[in-house]
């Protein structure tokens, strides 16, 4: 692998794969196979909370023994910089900060033992990459973000909400075109990638035209856009299948706008009482939006603490202090988000998902063994508060919870250590797993697969990944 990886080469090589899978042939019917059974589903909507910047386990759902600051303390000797708190679970305990998620776990699984790839030099849009499309970058072709794949393969639960949405993140903010390289639909077509709503609290101007464009140019524009596509020479802006689904996904995005469904993205149709419990910021109130959206027939939706290099859960210092605020934006929110929709009955029927790309340790970069290039100063003594925390990038063990859509209740899987290296001693689960699991939830084939530049894509790479059935009820 190699360790001189960076973003400069990153972008450059997912930037051709798009051309190349806009270029690309239509893709073909999935060859599935003829022995196949069909997968009885326990889920029909998939939303996606993502702590993007790198969450340490052992400072959210997976706390070790604590250790409180002190000025000239070994940073070997820290594992935890938060106590322990009890959930509703026996015995099962979250980091202080996260009591509103431990009391709603008995509605899911905790797994603790998520082991994030070996990608050589660790940079966060490609372990992102990883984690979204389960292909490793670069690919010869643009991958399709999971959200792309469940919306192909099953369509709109609502033909007027769009099946993938993607809430919270903007691509304005540092490595903002690396990002883009997974938010995307790939060779499924535009008619499948994200509808992006960067800031939720703005929700209503993503389905409205431009401010100060009336509807009437909107609409001349739109139809100027559409003839221009269509009168294109083959090949130019892409094959014929994929300005087809240039052309859907335009059409879907008219239809919405003069929808009365539209009214899911305009928060301030919330009573107060509700929408306060919410706000906590952007991600809170992208779960708000989360939960409206699933009411009115959203498919997959995307709610992200937003990845800004050294920002949020990205903590290179001040570790201990950035958690006690990041973790007031998502415990609250994520609860409640929980129990709204159990309320309206939509749990049972909605994947829920928390993740991050990898989880953070204050002494190992990358895992143990297989240690990367050192990307924190980290003094071997404590002197100052901001080297109290989680600061390097840690590999190899990482938590991921689960709510709903057929999810064993009350469950816990994996373990990690209880020393460092807090790796992962028990049950180690990757993302192929992880993302045939939410297939499985939603009854979509483990051999689905495209055939693109003469060979299958498979939802996971050569179609080898399995669900992990224990996870489910």
């Amino acid at each position: 692998m190699n360790t001189n990886w960076d973003r400069r080469e990153f972008l450059k090589k997912t930037s051709l794969a798009t051309v190349a899978a806009l270029a690309a042939a239509s893709p073909m019917a999935g060859l599935i196979s003829c022995d196949s059974k069909k997968i009885t589903s326990t889920a029909d909507t998939v939303i996606l909370l993502w702590m993007a910047g790198g969450m340490a386990h052992t400072e959210t759902f997976d706390p070790k023994k604590f250790t409180p600051f002190e000025k000239g303390m070994e940073s070997n000797s820290v594992l935890s910089t938060f106590k322990a708190v009890p959930t509703i679970l026996d015995g099962i305990n979250f980091s202080e900060g996260l009591d509103s998620i431990g009391n709603v776990m008995n509605r899911g699984t905790l797994i603790r033992s998520y082991v994030a790839a070996d990608l050589g030099h660790i940079l966060h849009s490609r372990h992102q990459y990883h984690w979204h499309t389960c292909y490793e970058p670069p690919q010869s072709v643009s991958a399709p973000h999971l959200g792309a794949w469940i919306a192909k393969e099953l369509g709109p639960l609502n033909p007027v909400i769009p099946a993938f949405i993607d809430i919270g993140q903007r691509f304005t903010v540092g490595e903002g075109e690396e990002l883009k390289a997974f938010h995307t639909a790939g060779f499924l077509g535009n008619e499948y990638g994200p509808f992006m709503i960067p800031d939720p609290s703005s929700g209503l101007e993503s389905v409205r035209p431009p401010v100060g464009m009336s509807v009437k140019r909107f609409e001349s524009r739109n139809k100027l856009y559409h003839d221009l596509i269509s009168q294109r020479p083959h090949g130019e802006f892409g094959s014929d299948y994929q300005k087809e689904s240039l052309k859907r996904s335009m059409e879907q995005a008219y239809i919405l706008l003069n929808s009365p469904e539209a009214k899911a993205f305009d928060l301030s149709q919330e009573p107060k009482e509700i929408y306060d419990k919410y706000n906590t910021g952007r991600f809170g109130l992208g779960c708000l939006m989360a939960r409206r959206l699933t009411e009115q027939g959203a498919r997959f939706i995307s709610v992200t603490t937003e990845y800004e290099p050294f920002k949020g859960w990205d903590t290179h210092e001040n570790g201990n202090t950035r958690l006690k605020d990041m973790k007031k934006q998502i415990d609250g929110p994520i609860a409640q988000l929980i129990l709204d929709l159990e309320r309206t009955g939509k749990l049972d029927r909605t994947l829920v998902i928390l993740a991050s790309e990898f989880s953070r340790d204050m002494m190992v970069e990358g895992r143990p063994g297989l240690k990367v290039l050192e990307q924190v100063d980290q003094p071997n003594v404590i002197q100052e508060m901001k080297h109290y925390g989680m600061h390097r990038h840690f590999t190899d063990g990482c938590s991921v919870l689960m709510f709903g859509g057929g999810v064993k209740k009350g469950n816990v899987y994996g373990k990690t250590a209880d020393e460092r290296p807090c790796k992962t001693i028990e049950k180690p689960i990757k993302i192929d797993q992880i993302h045939q699991t939410i297939y499985h939830a939603l009854g979509i084939d483990p051999e689905t697969n495209y055939i693109i530049e003469e060979r299958p894509f498979y939802t996971t790479p050569d179609g080898k990944g399995k669900a992990e059935l224990e996870l489910l009820g």
